[in-house]
């Protein structure tokens, strides 16, 4: 009987598999297509984004840091939000690595400790 079995899965393991992969020709096109360009497979968001950068909103988010200019009370910076409220920091020296938070509201302006004056104004929300 041992040596049935053993006959037996000796078979099925020098047996010859069936063949496991393919060959074929390869596929050539007479012309050059290259890759999709990102903005045709882009959804959603993402395509919004991509349309805003082509046109030339680099920040669509406003998360780069603006440049303070005069900020008096007359002309303050004006900061772009798209909700009543944002908090915004000051960096009150040039060379200052601290920097001083506070909350600006619509409609009101408000000034920082080193003397500048911000200002909310409203932008439209992206989405």
């Amino acid at each position: 009987m041992n040596s049935r079995l053993m006959v037996l899965g000796s078979k099925l393991a020098f047996r010859s598999s069936p063949r496991m992969f393919t060959t074929s020709a390869a596929r050539l096109s007479s012309k050059d297509e290259g890759f999709p360009d990102p903005l045709d497979l882009a959804t959603g968001i993402e395509k919004k984004e991509m349309l805003l950068r082509l046109a030339g909103n680099d920040d669509p988010y406003n998360l780069k840091s603006i440049k303070r200019g005069v900020g008096t009370k007359e002309t303050p910076n004006e900061i772009p939000s798209a909700f009543e409220a944002r908090i915004v920091g000051c960096v009150c020296e040039e060379d200052s690595s601290h920097v001083k938070w506070m909350w600006l509201h619509s409609g009101e302006p408000k000034r920082c400790y080193c003397g500048h004056w911000f200002k909310l104004v409203y932008k439209e929300a992206l989405v």
